[in-house]
């Protein structure tokens, strides 16, 4: 860590002081229920329980997915044959949000080696693909123009990425890890709540074969409690519990995934060769301390990680504590924050196999100098980039990013009894994907609608341009944080599009600054900016915030904030984990 004449030790204790008397103030200014860990709930919200357990915990966006993980270790499977059970049964049950026909990332902490992995299965583009992908007539294309059909399907990378964790980490043979899955497709499952609201109000899904899948004879988004059957995906998963990843990447259920990709509307360009050639990526976990803790991650092309530590490091300096949970000020700074770190990350965060990656983002010193634009009396409404540091990479050289980055994803937490841990974030990218689905029964991704759909910005190339065999920019942020004793404290990651990145940065303040408990910490309201307004979530007490907050010259939007953290805490009384409310979530072990 950088330090000098006026030491960070030093002058966070001089900013420390001083803002804690403006923060206690604040705090004491604000209504209890703004400060309070359990606030209003929004309406479709379930109150739940944070969970306790003493070996093992597995915690996951549905209750049928997470007693799959919890059978597996029951079993004598580790964390990383749980997760692949886990990622089996989210792909049928909770389709629009993950499965085998998008990609994911993985965090593996392997206690017996004493190290931690971080796996990339993003999807690649296509070979084929060209900068002007999302482009018509020179402008870029409306975002269903782009996502719906086979223009905007990259090659899903999940399985390869799985099995390859598995070699290297599993214990439970391969075949074992799809039974559930397979059970549950062929038996059926009853459609939830939310797989119902979202058909509902689904205007996308017109393949014949997805619209089939999910409505009845009348043409109907299937009701709640309806039990839905996927023999077809039951066939694939047999197919892949029997040979590997490579029954889907090579023979016939690659050629239906070519197949369904070229006769869709919008037609794809993804061939055999693509899918033949995906390879996973064994990479180094991205990491710094925060406090007395160790926050891990993933590098790019998630730009996920780097752009939460540059929150917390640019938070550091300041008592967030003192702040309290949720309040206006932590509120002011945390959105202040988000807005200097997402200015980077439009501008300097894409796959590194394409471009000198910055290497300074999380330098100290530049960090110090990007922290103390916060201010307590004003808001910076929107900022610039950083400059990059003598003789790092010049800032003109690179455009900024227009990829929309809208949410659907889901996220896995488990620990097991022998001390290992996984964090995976997955997707599909939008909600239902591409909407194209394989006669094989799963969802194909939309994922290359993460690339900037503009490839070039005022003359300059953007990092995040489409480009064939690329990994679009994510904002995917599993997270293993150590303790001050190098053992696995935190296991958490959300959904959420580019707003993932907040929803984690708000989860680990809670648990870190806040000392709330795994599931208060999940249930604590959204808030934070993209570098753009600054956002409240609706129906909690947050949006009562948003007038401070514009008298300070901040733009306020409020609106629904549906994160869907999964986080699981080392405690003195064992892991305790939480399942967001605002969605299907579920959290068991023993």
């Amino acid at each position: 860590m950088a330090c000098g004449a006026d030491s960070a030790g030093q002058r966070r204790g001089r900013v420390s002081r001083a803002l804690a008397l403006v923060a206690f103030a604040a705090v004491a200014a604000v209504t209890a229920a703004q400060t309070q860990p359990a606030p209003e709930a929004a309406s479709e919200r379930v109150d739940k329980e944070a969970v306790t357990t003493q070996r093992w915990m597995v915690a996951a966006a549905n209750p049928l997915a997470a007693k799959a993980g919890d059978r597996i270790l029951a079993a004598g499977g580790n964390a990383i044959d749980a997760v692949v059970a886990v990622q089996m049964v989210l792909g049928l049950v909770e389709p629009q949000s993950s499965g085998i026909g998008g990609g994911a990332f993985l965090l593996v902490h392997d206690a017996k080696r004493g190290r931690l992995v971080a796996w990339d299965g993003r999807e690649t583009a296509p070979a084929a693909a060209m900068p002007d992908r999302f482009l018509r007539d020179g402008k870029p294309l409306p975002f269903f123009d782009a996502v719906v059909g086979g223009r905007s399907v990259g090659v899903p990378g999940v399985l390869r990425m799985l099995e390859a964790a598995h070699r290297k980490h599993g214990r439970l043979a391969w075949s074992r890890l799809f039974d559930d899955a397979i059970e549950l497709a062929e038996q059926g499952f009853a459609v939830s709540p939310r797989l119902h609201q979202l058909l509902a109000h689904e205007r996308h899904l017109t393949q014949p074969r997805s619209r089939a899948y999910f409505h009845d004879a009348d043409g109907r988004p299937l009701p709640v409690g309806a039990i839905l059957r996927n023999p077809a995906y039951a066939r694939t998963l047999r197919a892949v519990a029997a040979g590997g990843a490579d029954a889907f990447y090579t023979g016939p259920i690659a050629q239906d995934i070519v197949d369904t990709v070229a006769r869709a509307a919008h037609p794809g360009d993804l061939t055999l060769a693509d899918l033949a050639g995906y390879r996973a990526i064994e990479r180094t976990p991205l990491c710094d301390r925060y406090r007395r803790y160790r926050i891990c991650g993933m590098p790019l092309p998630s730009s996920g990680t780097i752009t939460i530590l540059q929150m917390l490091k640019m938070l550091e300096p300041y008592d967030v504590a003192a702040m309290g949970p949720a309040s206006f000020w932590s509120v002011h700074f945390v959105s202040e924050a988000g807005r200097l770190a997402f200015a980077d990350r439009a501008v300097y965060a894409a796959d590194p196999a394409f471009y000198r990656a910055p290497t300074w983002l999380l330098d100290d010193a530049y960090l110090r100098e990007r922290s103390r634009l916060i201010r307590t009396g004003s808001s910076l409404g929107k900022a610039q980039p950083g400059e990059p540091p003598p003789p790092a990479l010049d800032r003109a050289a690179w455009g900024r990013d227009s990829a929309l980055d809208l949410p659907s994803t889901s996220h896995v937490s488990i620990v097991d009894r022998d001390g290992n841990a996984v964090a995976m974030t997955t997707t599909i990218e939008n909600q239902f994907g591409s909407r194209l689905m394989t006669a094989g029964g799963f969802l194909l991704n939309n994922e290359l609608t993460d690339f900037s759909f503009v490839p070039e910005d005022h003359g300059k190339p953007v990092a995040n341009r489409v480009e064939g065999g690329k990994r679009p920019r994510s904002s995917m942020a599993p997270t293993i944080a150590y303790d001050w004793h190098g053992r696995v404290a935190i296991v958490a990651g959300s959904p959420g599009g580019s707003a993932i990145i907040n929803y984690v940065a708000k989860t680990l303040l809670a648990i870190i600054d806040w000392k709330l408990d795994a599931q208060a910490a999940a249930a604590l309201p959204n808030f934070g900016s993209r570098n753009g307004p600054t956002e409240l979530e609706a129906k909690t007490a947050v949006a009562a915030l948003a007038p401070r907050l514009r008298a300070l010259g901040a733009p306020v939007d409020t609106l629904e904030m549906t994160s869907g953290v999964q986080a699981i805490v080392r405690t003195p009384a064992g892991w305790v984990g939480g399942a967001d409310p605002r969605r299907e979530g579920a959290v068991v072990g023993r």
